[in-house]
């Protein structure tokens, strides 16, 4: 059962990152035209299936069945906010760099963020609580 829960874990994480990717690409597109991709209906629901990856992710993480284990916890974590962190600042260059590059930076960073930000929450937690709980 656990070979089974790591498969899906880490299924999890690669077609989350190859889904983010993709639309990543395209909101960069839907920003450099005037449109943002997040705010239609379809992008909503993309973003939601992304964000489900991602607390799939987190939690077979927890579980210690994902791909991320306990010992890259802190490694993920730091990942997470960078990304994070890289998405709010690709957003201001997102006019200011040559046509394209600049969106699409921000794009793809919104995508993986979406995707990450669950999971980054859901391990953090983990974290706190077994930081907690030691003393």
């Amino acid at each position: 059962m656990k070979e089974t829960y790591t498969k899906i874990g880490s299924w999890a994480f690669l077609i989350g990152i190859l889904v983010a990717f993709i639309v990543g690409i395209y909101q960069g597109y839907s920003l450099e035209i005037q449109q943002n991709f997040f705010e239609t209906i379809t992008g909503g629901i993309t973003a939601w299936i992304l964000a489900i990856i991602g607390i799939v992710m987190g939690a077979f993480a927890v579980m210690g069945e994902g791909t991320i284990t306990k010992k890259e916890f802190s490694g993920f974590l730091l990942s997470g906010i960078a990304f994070v962190v890289m998405g709010g600042v690709f957003e201001g260059w997102q006019t200011s760099i040559s046509p394209y590059l600049g969106s699409f930076l921000t794009g793809i960073t919104m995508s993986i963020s979406v995707l990450v930000a669950p999971a980054v929450g859901i391990i953090a937690l983990k974290t706190i609580w077994d930081i907690g709980k030691d003393r």
